[in-house]
């Protein structure tokens, strides 16, 4: 009798249908896509909002003519409720002890291109029970929003939610092509690179490695104000010798060994920027996601600010 009262007081106080109907309008923003999602009528989902709000004692919600927007009270409830479920979901998974796993890993393209495409087959041969998804962006994404399990970012490191592990310096410095430089007598001085034409000469670490280099007014103005958006592209530019790019020397080792790429100068800078292995806090103890923090992590010496 005691454990059946305490069923029903937990109950009472964790009305976990309304919650999951709440999750869905914060997250859906509105009652109707809610119902559809939940497979609920529009009035079943109000229902079950008016019986949390009467729970709490307080609105989640001012609804307005087709338009609602969370309270100060809804907006703190939902990313605690998100989490939550969140949460529910993977200690699910991990009971089921499910063992073909899909791990997706969410990367910048450069890192993804230079790096994990040619490495990841390691990762697999330790753990041949997940598979992987790669996928590639340039923004931040969202894990409450996007399914990616894991992301490779670039950045400070200071994602509110996310734990985040620094794996890989993003110095950088000027490469070549040998042949370029061959063509103007060689790279002598850092002004010497002002000869050749400057890819993506409005990217900032090039005003910020002059500076370090000691030439204070190189006239990047001049040069064409291209974006390639990746360091790939401009390092595919440069091996093609059509100019000088400005990359992480980490990323090019192959392509220097191999003669393709040149970097005249040792002086590398930081914009106190690198890169991140990050994934939800909550989410830290999901095996998929151990297995391959702790691989990774493994793979990279230790990074020092």
């Amino acid at each position: 009798m005691h454990q059946e009262n305490l069923s029903m007081k937990m109950s009472k106080q964790m009305p976990l249908n309304a919650l999951r109907v709440f999750e869905a309008v914060a997250r859906l923003n509105s009652f109707t896509k809610a119902g559809e999602e939940l497979g609920m009528t529009q009035t079943a989902v109000s229902y079950q909002i008016k019986l949390l709000e009467e729970n709490i004692g307080e609105p989640l919600f001012l609804r307005r003519p087709r338009q609602i927007t969370l309270t100060d009270t809804g907006g703190r409830l939902a990313p605690k409720v998100s989490q939550g479920f969140t949460i529910l979901a993977d200690a699910l998974a991990s009971a089921r002890d499910d063992l073909n796993q899909m791990l997706h890993i969410d990367s910048t393209a450069t890192f993804a291109q230079q790096w994990l495409t040619r490495y990841l087959g390691a990762f697999q041969l330790k753990h041949p029970n997940i598979a992987v998804r790669l996928t590639t962006s340039p923004i931040i994404i969202d894990f409450l929003r996007d399914q990616a399990d894991v992301a490779i970012r670039w950045g400070k490191g200071d994602w509110p939610g996310l734990s985040a592990h620094r794996i890989m310096r993003l110095d950088f410095t000027p490469m070549l092509s040998p042949k370029l430089a061959q063509s103007i007598g060689g790279i002598h001085e850092p002004a010497d690179l002002l000869k050749l034409s400057i890819i993506s000469a409005t990217d900032p670490w090039w005003k910020q490695w002059f500076a370090a280099a000691g030439v204070e007014n190189p006239g990047l103005e001049r040069y064409l104000a291209n974006e390639l958006g990746t360091q790939s592209f401009d390092a595919g530019m440069a091996i093609a010798g059509q100019g000088v790019a400005i990359l992480n020397p980490q990323h090019f080792q192959d392509e220097v060994e191999t003669g393709r790429l040149y970097q005249p100068f040792e002086l590398t800078c930081n914009d106190g920027r690198d890169y991140w292995l990050v994934y939800p806090e909550n989410r830290r103890h999901v095996s998929k996601i151990r297995a391959f923090r702790n691989w990774i992590l493994s793979e990279f010496p230790r990074v020092d600010g």
